[in-house]
């Protein structure tokens, strides 16, 4: 069985010595953090995987998507299935993403299993509905 290195560095004590050994290669700069194990065949290996999680845990970067929720609401899976009557809803988390506003509106394009949403501008939408509107006027009046 391998042996670990005792006490491997972590926060601000890690960050420190990293930048103290800036000169020195990923794989050194680790070992001598700490983060290698001694193997049954005396040879060191070191844990670049376990450094990369500490030094990233040390700038504050959460690692476990489970402890960064804070309770309130699902997290975006960027998945959806169609429900029983046969809808596929799209949750606000994504359209909040988007910066959509209520009453945002969309055209859609189907194509071979996929679909595609292309936002609507409202500046236009509202000259063609303009447009619409006179040439039903002029077709009533004709």
């Amino acid at each position: 069985m391998s042996e670990q290195a005792p006490n491997p560095l972590t926060g601000k004590a890690l960050l420190q010595k990293i930048k103290e050994l800036a000169h020195l290669p990923r794989r050194e700069t680790a070992k001598r953090c700490g983060y290698y194990t001694i193997t049954k065949n005396k040879l060191t290996r070191v844990n670049l995987t376990d450094f990369y999680d500490a030094v990233l845990a040390a700038k504050g970067v959460p690692l476990d998507p489970s402890s960064a929720k804070d309770g309130r609401g699902r997290e975006p899976t960027y998945r959806v299935s169609v429900h029983q009557n046969l809808q596929i809803v799209i949750g606000s988390t994504y359209t909040k993403a988007m910066g959509l506003n209520k009453g945002d509106q969309f055209e859609i394009k189907l194509g071979y299993k996929h679909i595609h949403l292309k936002q609507i501008d409202m500046q236009r939408s509202e000259v063609e509905a303009e447009a619409e509107a006179e040439a039903e006027e002029a077709a009533a009046t004709v």
